[in-house]
């Protein structure tokens, strides 16, 4: 087969195209959606599997249980991540691979996990021919929050907030309706259709009765976020929530991390917190705040509605210093986006990026477009 620069044959490249349609087969979880093809040496595709869970056999594994003994010797094992190369539920499916006798390995994203990366080097000790990257841009655009919540070992969490220009959330008798214009109310609509979960405390609850939907206009978005309600008072029967298209999910609990691991299982790696000052500075405080969006109107209202309450800062030298990441116009109204700033925050920004990119271009990366960036590179190599 003919190579490419970078060491992947078209029919290579579509086989990873494939592969990534395969990936979206499996559910999402604390583990990733992966994809697999098995070629033979002459590039016909002599299997497909994808990871259908956790505790089942990983990609590669899977499609070498479609084929016989001794059918994948010589073989090309096209693999969305980098084969793992740790036993956990199931076994390193590097050495599934080496054991099959296949000779060639063409993926498109590193395993991020301590435990579970290494598998490359694994398979070049053992004689197997290793490629990575192939088609890395589109994979890390299909499965980029996962690989956000890998590098955070929790969900990405967003926490949003409107406040006059003085930083409050309310007028003096809990009037905040509207605080911010319709621009601004829009744009908020569109981050929460792409978000996972959509997060409030039960006093928002019983004080606002919100629908939690993400709305385009009077329509729905076609993607919706599920709805959330942290807090130990019940949710009355009748609450706007229990109509959202997606069924809620009620913890009675204060323990956010406990909250978070929970949703990360679930797979609802990228969380949208809503939940007035009481929650958000909750979310601050225990320091589980990725990004923060403050959307900030010309405004003054004055009085003790503060949009955010303790965050625990008892002085200057311990304040919660971010990097404003973003500054947008909305109408009258200013948004300013802000991110933490460390090495993990670096990483999951980096694994976010093409999902932000899609978003300002209005087309979210799918596995078609990676099949097209494949086809569009056959006459190249």
């Amino acid at each position: 087969m003919a190579q490419r620069p970078d060491g992947a044959s078209p029919v290579e490249q579509r086989a990873m195209a494939r592969a990534l349609e395969l990936a979206l087969r499996g559910p999402r979880s604390r583990n990733p959606q992966v994809g697999a093809v098995i070629l033979s040496p002459s590039g016909e595709v002599l299997a497909e599997g994808w990871h259908r869970g956790a505790g089942t056999p990983h990609a590669e594994v899977d499609a070498l249980a479609a084929l016989p003994d001794g059918g994948a010797h010589g073989a090309t094992a096209i693999v969305t991540l980098e084969p793992c190369n740790h036993t956990g539920r199931t076994g390193p499916c590097a050495e599934a691979l080496i054991r099959a006798g296949v000779a060639r390995v063409v993926y498109a994203l590193d395993d991020p996990g301590d435990a579970s990366g290494g598998g490359a080097e694994r398979l070049r000790a053992a004689g197997v021919d290793v490629v990575a990257g192939v088609l890395a841009g589109q994979a890390r655009a299909l499965v980029g929050p996962w690989l956000t919540a890998a590098a955070l070992g929790r969900p990405h969490v967003t926490v949003k907030w409107a406040q006059s220009l003085d930083g409050r959330a309310a007028a003096a008798d809990g009037s905040s309706q509207w605080i911010t214009g319709p621009a601004a109310r829009a744009d908020v609509h569109a981050r929460r259709a792409r978000a996972d979960a959509i997060v409030v405390g039960t006093g928002t609850v019983l004080a606002d009765d919100p629908a939690l939907t993400a709305r385009d206009g009077d329509r729905l978005f076609a993607e919706q976020p599920v709805p959330v309600v942290i807090g130990t008072r019940a949710t009355p029967d009748g609450a706007a929530v229990h109509a959202h298209p997606r069924p809620p999910l009620f913890y009675d609990t204060r323990d956010l991390a406990f909250v978070l691991d929970d949703l990360w299982d679930r797979g609802l790696h990228r969380v949208f917190v809503e939940g007035g000052p009481t929650l958000a500075s909750a979310f601050i405080a225990a320091g589980l705040a990725d990004r923060v969006l403050a959307y900030i109107a010309p405004v003054l209202l004055g009085g003790p509605r503060v949009a955010l309450t303790d965050v625990g800062v008892p002085s200057i030298s311990e304040a919660r210093r971010l990097r404003v990441s973003e500054r947008l116009t909305l109408g009258d109204d200013l948004l300013v986006v802000a991110e933490r700033d460390d090495d993990a925050h670096r990483v999951a920004e980096r694994d976010e990026l093409p999902h932000r990119v899609a978003e300002h271009d209005g087309n979210p990366p799918t596995a078609d477009s990676a099949r097209a960036s494949a086809d569009a590179t056959e006459g190249e190599s």
